[in-house]
């Protein structure tokens, strides 16, 4: 239950800081911590760190990924292995919410500025916390349910 209130509210966050980064919030660079962690409103045409991959088929690509991960988490629902559950639903959500700026907006909304790193959004966070998770916890029980 912890991972769905979590979800929910990050998902609020993403949101809300896209709506004020299209809306003209971060007109200017807002500085949080000096000039090494800003808000700052960035159009992403591609696709993660910016890589050259964009329109149509992109769209495309992302949504049947997307349809194949809601597949996964319905599996592993069904098997009741609630740990994958939870992570499938951060990259499900995450996904969806950038998803939603591509097919609005042609780009995907980024505001996180990390001084020489990149620029990304709580939903990109969303994605590469679910990914670790997955990927960890996958690689730490040999795939298998664990039981509390």
């Amino acid at each position: 239950m912890t991972a769905y209130i979590l979800t929910v509210i990050l998902i609020i966050f993403d949101r809300f800081f896209k709506f004020l980064a299209v809306n003209d919030f971060f007109s200017k660079p807002m500085e949080i911590i000096g000039d090494s962690f800003k808000l700052n409103f960035v159009g992403n045409f591609n696709i993660a760190f910016s890589l050259p991959l964009a329109g149509f088929w992109l769209n495309v690509i992302i949504i049947f990924l997307v349809l194949a991960l809601i597949y996964n988490l319905l599996y592993f629902i069904k098997k009741r292995d609630y740990q994958k559950a939870d992570y499938l639903l951060f990259i499900i959500f995450g996904a969806i919410s950038n998803l939603l700026d591509r097919l609005r907006y042609g780009y995907v909304i980024d505001y996180f500025d990390l001084k020489y790193f990149t620029v990304f959004n709580l939903a990109d966070v969303m994605i590469v916390g679910g990914v670790i998770g997955l990927g960890w916890l996958i690689l730490s029980v040999g795939g298998q349910v664990v039981k509390k």
